[in-house]
């Protein structure tokens, strides 16, 4: 691929150059910062019950601030970095008429996708990381806890399934400047398809479950028929991204998370066995539970970014 180097140079340059990029990497670091610190101050202010904690650095990214965690605002607000990184990305090119200037010099045509899609998850990449350590830092100084190498390798793992999550909002905002001319075009339907995804899905789900499954609400239901109705409600809500994010970040922070699942059903041997030995998944373990929706994320990333760039590759470039 010829040429790859320098349009990622470039739009890296770009990127972490532009006004847009300051500004969405203040807001964010600036909400990020304020949830932590309220996360904090509730954790000094419970300091018996983080004692008795074994992984105590890592509420600091479950424990809610004001409204919500950091695991939280990262699956409700994440994806919008990814849409603002790239939904301009080929449209304003051929608006500009420079898309045809890049493409007569000695450079591939499928060297541009690749180095706009590498550049905008680098940069993604940069932000999440500096905003990761200086809220580890930050809860180092008002904590006063020390992460051990298990949390370290727990944040790490967060982090990259993160970068993949908004990956996949940027590879959707990539193809859609693709399909279409406007920039306000691409950016209306980036941001619907997030609100889809994002919202109406989970409606849906209860929606279907009610379809398939109906439930009794004012009689007592038996608890199967509950628990087919769940089940049907989160496989259908598995859907979303923002679900399978927030599952697989929510069971790697914390490690006394048994499933992804919101309701399990159990007689009252497993309730006794589980009341008396409440201890904490190894990372293994934990990537275990994890590793179907971890891969369903890195899927749905590849199969969007491939779709962009067979479509780029099969449109005709004109002045």
């Amino acid at each position: 691929m010829h040429g790859l180097a320098a349009v990622y140079k470039k739009e890296l340059q770009d990127q972490l150059s532009s006004y847009r990029f300051v500004i969405l990497f203040a807001l964010i670091a600036m909400v990020s910062f304020i949830t932590s610190y309220m996360a904090a101050v509730h954790l000094r202010e419970n300091l018996e019950t983080l004692s008795a904690t074994r992984f105590p650095f890592l509420m600091l990214f479950s424990t809610p601030g004001v409204m919500f965690s950091m695991i939280q605002f990262v699956a409700f607000f994440g994806p919008l970095i990814g849409i603002v990184s790239g939904f301009d990305a080929i449209n304003r090119e051929r608006s500009q008429g420079t898309l045809i200037k890049v493409i007569a010099q000695p450079v591939y045509r499928d060297a541009v996708i690749n180095g706009k899609f590498l550049a905008g998850v680098t940069t993604v990449a940069l932000m999440f990381t500096a905003i990761l350590l200086v809220i580890s830092g930050f809860g180092l100084a008002v904590v006063g806890v020390v992460p051990g190498v298990e949390e370290i390798l727990r944040l790490f793992i967060y982090l990259v399934v993160s970068i993949f999550y908004i990956a996949f909002w940027l590879a959707l905002s990539i193809l859609f400047s693709i399909l279409f001319k406007s920039m306000a075009t691409s950016a209306l339907a980036s941001v619907a398809l997030w609100i889809f995804l994002s919202f109406f899905v989970s409606l849906g789900a209860e929606v279907a479950a009610d379809m398939l499954v109906p439930i009794d609400r004012k009689n007592e239901s038996t608890p199967e028929e509950v628990l087919r109705h769940v089940h049907v409600q989160e496989a259908v809500s598995l859907f979303s991204p923002m679900v399978l994010y927030s599952n697989a970040t929510a069971t790697i922070i914390d490690p006394m998370r048994k499933t992804t699942r919101s309701f399990v059903l159990m007689g009252p041997l497993e309730e006794l066995l589980s009341a008396r030995f409440r201890n904490p998944l190894t990372l293994g373990q934990s990537l275990l539970i994890v590793l179907p929706h971890m891969l369903a994320l890195v899927a749905i990333t590849v199969i969007c970014f491939a779709i962009s760039y067979t479509i780029f590759m099969l449109q005709e470039v004109r002045t």
